[in-house]
């Protein structure tokens, strides 16, 4: 099932409107839909690298929006729609014991969520549900996806379809291992 909505979600870049395509995903993955906009992205920057950073503030807006969307199921619905999705994502279990300490790291929480591989819409979800400060989740959100859609439109602005492989299998990992180091120097310097 999933390869098959990540190969529709690809034939979406060859079509007249896939910049209207992209804000969609990226607007539903934000918030419910599994498969992240990157696919579409990265498809439709290199059939025209020139629109690289279009594509890619397209994406950030959209995300944005849907994160915010995925913040009010939190908020306002989230025994009815947003603990269905958790569970979905399986997820539900970790929200006791989050909830808890959320708000104080929540902000690190979106922009790691937002720029690794972890579901950003689990995070979305639990900003709004745990009554993270809007503000703070907007301004993490923003800087997350921006800095995720924008690397990889350089990359691909920059060095073209040579470098496709290595986003699809190592951005990621890549992301997250940066996430990490940074999350590390903040703590070192707080605790040393």
């Amino acid at each position: 099932m999933l390869k098959s909505l990540y190969d529709w979600t690809l034939s979406l870049a060859r079509h007249p409107h896939a910049l209207w395509a992209l804000a969609i995903v990226a607007f539903i993955e934000s918030s419910i839909f599994p498969i992240p906009p990157d696919v579409l992205m990265i498809a439709m920057i290199v059939a025209r690298p020139s629109r690289a950073f279009v594509i890619a503030g397209v994406a950030t807006v959209a995300s944005v929006a849907g994160g915010m969307a995925g913040y009010f199921i939190g908020y306002g619905a989230f025994e009815t729609l947003g603990r269905p999705v958790l569970e979905f994502y399986g997820k539900d279990a970790y929200f006791e014991q989050f909830q808890a300490r959320y708000n104080e790291w929540g902000a690190w929480a979106v922009l790691i969520a937002g720029v690794t591989p972890f579901p950003y819409k689990v995070i979305t979800i639990l900003s709004g549900a745990t009554g993270l400060s809007l503000p703070v989740f907007i301004v993490a959100s923003v800087i997350a996806r921006a800095l995720r859609f924008f690397i990889v439109a350089a990359l691909l602005w920059r060095f073209g379809a040579p470098i496709r492989d290595f986003i699809e299998r190592r951005l990621g990992l890549m992301f997250t291992l940066f996430m990490a180091l940074l999350l590390g120097g903040f703590l070192a310097v707080r605790y040393l």
